[in-house]
């Protein structure tokens, strides 16, 4: 099989890559969900662990810095020990987690093993997207990308509903608990489906760049804590505001000085590799895909809980639209990304969701809800659709060594772009309730829908051929296997 197929024929996931897919898909599944299901127990954990919403607010502040921290780290354990050990591994470290928080006795407790859970989703991510591209051959075609990323796209949406159904009826512990036996599934589909591959025997093993990663990772921590502290009393003028985010792009910038310099040996993460058009511009739609789906996905919950006075269950209730709106996209958007292109489907996507954030800049506690409901369910189909074109061109000039790197590439600047969509709407919010909440709820979803607009201008660098157009030369001799392909050993 040559990689020139027609694109009927690429589009075709074979038997083995769907069992790959559906094993990576229900272990990460409990990952994804858990980066957004705990935002919405925050008061709750204030009130059963005694604690303060300074204290507790690191509860999630914790979480996703570890994620941070532990995205560098995957194509160093992929390449060490194997892409079936390293998830398998990943998925018992946020299993563990999970259960040691489930268990936590206060607020500290609960704090630090948040951390060690969001390690394990740290991991977890950018595997489960490099391993189902490997699966696949290295090819990410438009339905393999439409498939792994459904609980991508799907996780920050239904995270607070699964969170608000637990609340109502369930201990808090059960935001943990309900991942044992996800994970447990998970490990044992991983088990039989992933390919089993490891380095192989006698080639040298992967060192880690230790120097790279703690600039790196001391870098992503700084900057993600200074965005995420930017809301509370004293903004950008505050020490915990404007020293990390000082410090986050100094050490950002010597880490690529570090990086370049690594000619011979591989960095913890390739920056060289976002010089490549399909990457690079890819990277730069997710960054803002990210500030994008993450600004509304804040705003959201909170208007119908503190402008509406909605319960945390009738709210995430009332989110479900833009879920169902995300899930019906993922089975229009790989077709038209073939079809289309990516940068026209992409730019049609933030504009579909960015005409659907408007409605909110005028809704206030009266507006109907079925109206809101309809303006959910195609504001979901926008932000749905938005993440597909991107990722399914980033491998498209990558060669399969360089996988795991051009997805952790992917990975950062999805992560950073939404702790910076996430900031800008809470500073907005924070600054103007004061004065009144509708008035700062319909400025803050009129930066959202700015955001939403702006975020498509790195579209237009997107590759505009069809994916089956656009798949480089280099990579026109026959495929290896799949199995040959599970590991870059």
């Amino acid at each position: 099989m040559t990689t020139a197929q027609p694109a009927a024929e690429a589009e075709a996931l074979a038997p083995e890559v769907r069992r790959a897919v559906l094993a990576l898909i229900i272990g990460g599944i409990a990952a994804i969900l858990d980066t957004t299901i705990v935002t919405i127990a925050l008061h709750t954990l204030v009130i059963k662990l005694h604690s303060t919403v300074g204290t507790i607010q690191w509860v999630s502040t914790a979480y996703l810095l570890a994620l941070a921290a532990a995205i560098p780290v995957t194509g160093w354990a992929e390449a060490r020990w194997g892409g079936k050990r390293a998830w398998m591994a990943a998925l018992l470290i946020f299993v563990a987690g999970s259960a040691l928080c489930a268990a936590s006795w206060n607020d500290a407790s609960l704090i630090g093993f948040r951390v060690l859970q969001g390690f394990g989703a740290g991991l977890i991510f950018p595997l489960m997207q490099t391993l189902a591209v490997r699966a696949a051959g290295g090819r990410a075609s438009s339905s393999l990308i439409a498939t792994i990323s459904l609980p991508l796209a799907l996780g920050p949406i239904l995270g607070p509903v699964l969170g608000g159904l637990i609340l109502n009826w369930l201990s808090w512990r059960w935001l943990f608990l309900v991942n044992v036996p996800v994970i447990t599934v998970g490990l044992v589909l991983a088990q039989r489906f992933l390919p089993a591959a490891r380095p192989a025997r006698g080639a040298p093993r992967a060192r880690l760049d230790v120097t790279g990663l703690v600039l790196l990772a001391a870098a992503l921590a700084g900057i993600l804590l200074g965005l995420s502290n930017l809301s509370q009393d004293g903004g950008i003028g505050r020490a915990s505001v404007l020293g990390p985010l000082l410090a986050g792009p100094v050490l950002l910038a010597v880490f690529a000085g570090w990086a370049l310099r690594r000619r011979a040996r591989k960095p913890v993460v390739d920056i060289r590799l976002l010089a490549v058009r399909s990457l690079g511009s890819a990277s730069a739609v997710l960054f803002t895909a990210g500030a994008a789906l993450y600004a509304g996905m804040f705003l959201l919950p909170l208007y119908y809980q503190q402008l509406r006075g909605e319960t945390v269950l009738a709210a995430a209730l009332l989110l479900i639209p833009q879920g169902v709106g995300s899930l019906v996209s993922r089975f229009a958007a790989g077709k038209l990304v073939g079809r289309l292109g990516a940068s026209a489907v992409t730019i049609a996507a933030f504009l579909l969701a960015a005409a659907a954030t408007v409605p909110f800049a005028f809704a206030g506690p009266g507006t109907s809800l079925w109206w809101l409901a309809a303006v959910l369910l195609v504001r979901g189909f926008g932000i749905g659709a938005v993440l597909i074109p991107p990722m399914s061109v980033a491998y498209h000039d990558i060669e399969p060594s360089d996988i795991p790197h051009a997805t952790m590439n992917t990975r950062i600047a999805q992560q950073v772009g939404a702790s910076f969509g996430v900031a800008i709407v809470a500073v907005v919010l924070q600054s103007l309730l004061i004065r009144g909440a509708v008035g700062a709820f319909h400025t803050a979803f009129w930066w959202a829908f700015g955001i939403t607009v702006v975020a498509f201008i790195p579209a237009l660098a997107l590759p505009r051929a069809r994916p089956a157009e656009t798949l480089p030369a280099a990579r026109t001799t026959e495929t290896r296997p799949a199995a040959q392909l599970a590991d870059n050993g």
